[in-house]
């Protein structure tokens, strides 16, 4: 069923696709929206190394959460900053696609995810649990399980 990158020498290794997943910060999330279309919006996300799921965070209510309530199937693609080889211009990336089923968790573990998640951008442990105590009981945080993950290295020309 999952289709394989087409440009296999460009292909990313499982390890380098986790450490992508792991490492940055952000990365774009398409579920099922109304009509059937898609709905993609940028998420910050958290790859969870002990269980090998990925979690995000968001409010409790909105077109995102609806769309999830009606089908889990979900597509997430991270990318890195890029680089660029002396004398060129282009910007080389690596990306990863995950495709996979969301589902939201229970409260207690939505804060201790979303305690991981503030920890992939500040070591400030008092700012990490003032966000989590004022923000936690409005957060929602779901889990993708991944069902397929792929990546490559592109160049830009």
């Amino acid at each position: 069923m999952w289709r394989e990158v087409s440009r296999v020498k460009q292909s990313l290794s499982r390890e380098e696709c986790v450490s992508i997943l792991k490492t940055e910060l952000r990365g774009v999330l398409s579920v099922v929206g109304d009509g059937g279309y898609p709905y993609c919006t940028p998420i910050n996300h958290y790859y969870r190394e002990q269980d090998g799921k990925i979690y995000f965070h968001c409010g409790k209510k909105g077109h995102r959460n609806d769309a999830l309530a009606n089908s889990d199937k979900v597509c997430l693609c991270v990318y890195d900053r890029g680089y660029k080889k002396d004398g060129e211009w282009a910007l080389n990336i690596k990306s990863v696609v995950v495709f996979g089923r969301a589902r939201p968790v229970s409260h207690e573990k939505a804060l201790e995810i979303c305690r991981e998640l503030c920890r992939k951008f500040t070591d400030d442990e008092k700012y990490v649990e003032e966000e989590t105590e004022k923000y936690g009981s409005l957060t929602e945080v779901y889990e993708i399980t991944p069902e397929h993950i792929t990546g490559k290295t592109v160049k830009e020309a």
